[in-house]
This record gives structure tokens, sequence and C-alpha cells, in this order.
């Protein structure tokens, strides 16, 4: 096995794209691998420094690849792409990704553990049922709105929607009654 130092890997969901450097920055590696043979192939490498951008299940690798004994940088997409040659595709992109993870004045993304993951996802759970209360409030509303009936602004009005249905029965059918009750 070549001698790599350097290994930009571009992520995917299926299928990641490899690009190993020797110390002198010279490519020995150009390697394609699904999901299930990536960890394999990393485990029969000897520790090196391995380059991923930031993107979707990057803290998941980063953490499966130093498990692994490898140091692993994470990088902002936008700081990548000046350092991607000719053509977006794979190969190129683990190219660039190889290149940029050894520059001295590039900003990395710290590694998230799993508290900090589990964090992220009850924040991002919660400000999307947040969105999606909010959508269906006004959804609600707006609805209302076509039937004749008002609905103040504010979640906090959408709990009286009930007492709000019963007192402007006369100017909803009884198939919109039984629609906004679901809702």
């Amino acid at each position: 096995m070549k001698n790599i130092n350097t290994l930009g890997i571009d992520l995917a969901k299926n299928v990641f794209q490899l690009h190993g450097t020797d110390a002198k920055g010279k490519c020995v590696l150009q390697k394609r691998l699904s999901r299930d043979k990536l960890l394999e192939y990393l485990a029969t490498l000897s520790p090196c420094l391995i380059g991923i951008e930031a993107s979707t299940g990057a803290h998941y690798w980063a953490r499966e690849f130093e498990k692994l004994g490898h140091t692993v940088k994470i990088m902002a997409p936008q700081f990548v792409k000046p350092y991607v040659k000719s053509n977006k595709n794979d190969r190129n992109d683990a190219c660039g990704i190889a290149e940029a993870v050894v520059r001295p004045a590039m900003k990395f993304v710290p590694i998230k553990n799993m508290a900090q993951q589990d964090m992220l996802l009850s924040h991002r759970a919660r400000e999307l049922a947040v969105k999606q209360r909010t959508a269906q409030a006004n959804q609600i509303r707006g609805l209302l709105l076509e039937y004749g009936t008002t609905l103040p602004k504010g979640i906090r009005h959408i709990k009286s929607l009930m007492t709000i249905l019963e007192n402007n029965q006369e100017k909803l059918s009884p198939k919109s009654q039984i629609i906004f009750k679901r809702l």
C-alpha cells in the first residue's frame, strides 16, 4: 500500500470518492468506495490526515474516522471551492478537499460529539415543530376567512377555535366544520 499522508474524501449518501496524497503532495490514490466498504478500507490505512466538507453526515463520519486513528478536519464547502480544479465532479471535489485540508490558513469546523449532536437535533426538531404549528395556525386563520370568520392573530387564539366554530356555525358547512376540527 502506498504511503498516504493526506486523504480528501468527498462524502455522499452511497458512493464516496477518495483522493490520497503522499508527504510531497503527489497523488497516490484515487478510489471510489461504497458506503459499506469505506470504513473497512480506511481501517487498512496507516493513520493519516483526512479532510471532509461540512455536509450532512460529516460529524458522524469524522467520529468514525477518528476511531480508526485518523486525524480528521472538517471544512466549510465555500472554503474548499477555490481548490477544486476544472469541472465540478466527485473526483475533482475529493482532490480539492485534499488540497484545502493542508493549507495553513484554512478554517476548520470543530467535530461535534454525540451530546452536541443531540442538542442540535433537539433545537432543530423544536424549530420545525414551531414552524409547522405557526404554518397550520396561519392556514386555519386564512381558511376561516374564506368562510367570513376571523380569528385574531397569535397562537393563543387557536386554543379558542372550537368556541369560534360553535359561534359561527351558520357561516360554515357541516363538512368545513369537520375539517376545521381536525385541523
